[in-house]
């Protein structure tokens, strides 16, 4: 079994591929070299029928055009700094402030927005995509080799993400699928039923900035602790985000993880259903806190795979990370890492239906 390779049109007069993985248990995905990104993940359901459950886009430039990070592999640092500045081992830095006046997902030319190179696992299953970082880019210090690995086995999907910097610096990588179990082009995740292992939360201000609290997710619209409709406490929700998203709304938080990691160094994150069609989709993690968002700056004109148009709350993403703007935080989990240590994050799906 070999990892199927295609043309992926072009991006700044450069050609960029996809490539075909085959778990062997009816699931299967497409990845990108642009972005190091998941374009297509492939689930059966409860009948047999199979769904695309993730979106995005046709070819490479469409990907290029848009903001919103669909599939897409993001660093330097995933999520938002304050005005773009953090002090490190006593020197002030200032990074690319992307929105507005924050800096969000790596900058303006964030790992998200290039070619990676790519190589192909023998067994069909897996390939790694690999990228440099130098010193200074966007304003980080450190030059940093990358890599983002996917594997698919069965119906599970791994994907593992590491660093190696040659001067300490901080890193939060984050994996920006946006899923719909139902199908990518099938309407709002409102109704499917969604379960967070989190007791705490970090709340944001108008900016989405996180203000530094760590709050009881009881008796809030946060808690999904037990498993129920994404949409349920949707209208007891504040406003979200009205400092940067007009007519936005929904989750757009940072939930800490719960839990002791097993002896793979993995702890339960979140629990995703759709009654419709059965699919479950369930996830592990090495980070401490998971970025739910719920899609609610997402709009109708947003035209995606086949020429389907995307709506509000058309996929829900499951970031697993560092807290938010966490360099500024003392109290929370330190995304520093030191000079040829290596950052390693992985993230394991397990994919089922009934």
């Amino acid at each position: 079994m070999t990892v199927r390779e295609e043309a992926f049109g072009e991006v700044a007069g450069r050609p960029a591929r996809a490539f075909r993985l085959d778990g062997g248990a009816g699931v299967t995905a497409r990845l990108t070299d642009y972005g190091a990104r998941l374009t297509e993940l492939h689930v059966p359901g409860r009948t047999g029928e199979t769904a695309d459950i993730v979106l995005g886009f046709d070819d490479a430039a469409a990907y290029a055009a848009s903001p919103s990070y669909f599939g897409a592999t993001v660093g330097r640092y995933g999520n938002r700094i304050r005005r773009g500045r953090f002090t490190l081992a006593g020197r002030d830095h200032t990074v690319d402030c992307n929105e507005g006046p924050n800096h969000l997902h790596g900058g303006r030319a964030g790992w998200d927005s290039r070619i990676w190179e790519s190589e192909a696992g023998s067994d069909g299953r897996s390939i790694v995509f690999r990228t440099q970082s130098a010193d200074g880019e966007m304003g980080f210090p450190g030059a940093c080799a990358i890599s983002s690995t996917y594997r698919l086995e069965g119906t599970r999907l791994t994907i593992v993400m590491e660093v190696v910097p040659d001067a300490t610096t901080i890193v939060n990588m984050v994996h920006h699928s946006y899923f719909n179990l139902a199908g990518h082009a099938s309407g709002d995740v409102l109704a499917q039923e969604m379960r967070i292992a989190g007791d705490f939360y970090v709340p944001v201000d108008g900016e989405l900035l996180a203000t530094g609290e760590i709050l009881a997710v009881a008796g809030t619209p946060y808690d999904f602790r037990e498993r129920h409709p994404i949409g349920r406490d949707l209208a007891a929700l504040p406003p979200v985000g009205a400092d940067v998203f007009q007519g936005g709304g929904g989750w757009d938080h940072n939930w800490c993880l719960r839990g002791i990691p097993d002896a793979e160094g993995l702890r339960d994150a979140a629990e995703i259903h759709d009654p419709a069609s059965g699919r479950t989709l369930r996830l592990r993690t090495t980070e401490p806190g998971l970025q739910m968002y719920t899609g609610g700056y997402l709009h109708d004109g947003i035209v995606g795979k086949g020429g389907r148009r995307y709506r509000q709350y058309a996929g829900f993403t499951l970031e697993t990370q560092h807290f938010p703007d966490a360099p500024r935080f003392a109290h929370f989990p330190s995304p520093t890492v030191p000079a040829g240590r290596t950052y390693r994050q992985v993230m394991v799906f397990d994919l089922t239906a009934g």
